[in-house]
């Protein structure tokens, strides 16, 4: 059995729990009720010993202490927790998956007895052991998740928020399979906040609030009760969210009444006259002001004309003239003719082989044309044909 007294857990100067303490038999489920922050996830944390607060108090599986122990010290004393988010391998195949949670010395000895257990409870398992994990819908990852911590073999199994991202009809089959974990003789410590679902399923409830357990009762009773109803099944007894009083049951002071409704209204404030303020006399200021003579305007003068003279200084005119000069100079020499300093050149291959022309003189007698060597134009015409598939070709006749 396990059982938890007095935990206490603090972040810093935050108290997360609160003096928690409670009970799991093997064979039973009880649920851990508690809205946001109450602090229910910090408690299986702490139980796990994953819990990165300081924590005090008191945790014994079958009488052995946990408290203190490394995470996997508290798996081998049969303790396996199921975080919240899953947290499986996505990469790896089911089976993968499966085999990583049979790691601990407690479940190597009966690995197939237990993974034959499983499979009895989750026959998807077995169809889908060769698939990648992260291709599986939320709730079959839900699936390989609690498959994985069972085949540690434990003997206590912790479950927070199982449900969270499922879809009511996927919540419906996995708390099915919580039943079927029962009964095949495991205990089920569960947080959830589908109260409707959980308390179900459930033995026992806790009510935890602020770090601190407020109530402990049968599932049955917890779901009946109106307060409970109000508080964590949306609706029942009253219309008003309940106080812890009325959850444990305990009697409260009577509030103070509360007094009568005053209504205050601001009274303008009282005005004061400029004169009040200054010492100065408005009226003959403004007396004084009115009868002062208006200042002339005297007419400006306009400025005297200055003609500015455009003449140029002897030496800008001088530079002027020679920069012109050089100017005329440089094109000049650029219509000239270039005489090149360097010898002339040689005449090509092609101007040796070309028979030279005589110059003509006028008056003298022109030399006769030298006969033609091309044969005479007879008329016909000669048509060469291609050989097939050669580049010879043969003269038609």
């Amino acid at each position: 059995m396990l059982e938890v007294k007095g935990l206490s857990a603090t972040y810093g100067k935050h108290r997360a729990l609160d003096g928690a303490s409670l009970h799991v038999a093997p064979g039973e489920i009880a649920v851990i009720l508690g809205t946001n922050g109450a602090g229910k996830s910090t408690l299986l944390k702490s139980i796990a010993g994953i819990c990165e607060g300081r924590v005090s108090g008191s945790v014994t599986m079958s009488g052995e202490a946990l408290l203190g122990l490394p995470p996997h010290k508290v798996v081998e004393r049969g303790v396996a927790l199921v975080p919240e988010g899953r947290g499986i391998f996505g990469d790896l195949s089911v089976r993968d998956n499966l085999m990583l949670g049979a790691n601990p010395e407690r479940a190597r000895e009966d690995q197939a007895q237990v993974y034959d257990r499983l499979i009895s409870l989750f026959p998807k398992l077995e169809e889908r052991a060769n698939q990648i994990a992260r291709t599986m819908s939320g709730g079959e990852q839900q699936m390989v998740a609690i498959g994985r911590a069972m085949m540690s073999n434990p003997v206590i199994l912790m479950l927070d928020e199982p449900s969270l991202g499922l879809s009511p009809l996927l919540s419906k089959e996995l708390f099915q399979n919580l039943k079927a974990v029962r009964e095949a003789g495991l205990g089920i410590l569960l947080v959830e906040q589908n109260a409707r679902l959980s308390l179900g399923i459930a033995d026992r409830g806790y009510l935890l609030e602020n770090g601190e357990i407020l109530r402990e009762d049968r599932a049955e009773v917890l779901r009946n009760d109106p307060a409970v109803q109000a508080a964590y099944l949306g609706g029942g007894g009253s219309k008003s969210a309940p106080r812890p009083a009325e959850l444990t049951g305990t009697a409260t002071k009577p509030a103070a009444p509360k007094p009568a409704s005053v209504t205050v209204r601001p009274k303008p404030a009282k005005s004061i006259s400029a004169a009040a303020i200054s010492g100065v006399d408005m009226n003959a200021l403004l007396a004084r002001a009115s009868a002062r003579p208006e200042p002339k305007t005297v007419p400006r003068a306009a400025p005297a004309s200055v003609k500015r003279t455009t003449a140029m200084p002897a030496a800008q005119s001088d530079r002027l003239r020679a920069a012109l000069t050089q100017i005329e100079t440089a094109a000049r020499q650029c219509r000239a003719p270039n005489r090149s300093a360097l010898p002339p050149l040689r005449p090509s291959i092609r101007d040796r082989q070309r028979p030279a022309t005589t110059p003509h003189t006028e008056g003298a007698p022109t030399p006769p044309a030298t006969p033609s060597t091309k044969p005479a134009d007879t008329g016909k015409v000669q048509v060469w044909r291609r050989r097939p598939g050669s580049t010879q070709f043969d003269k038609e006749i």
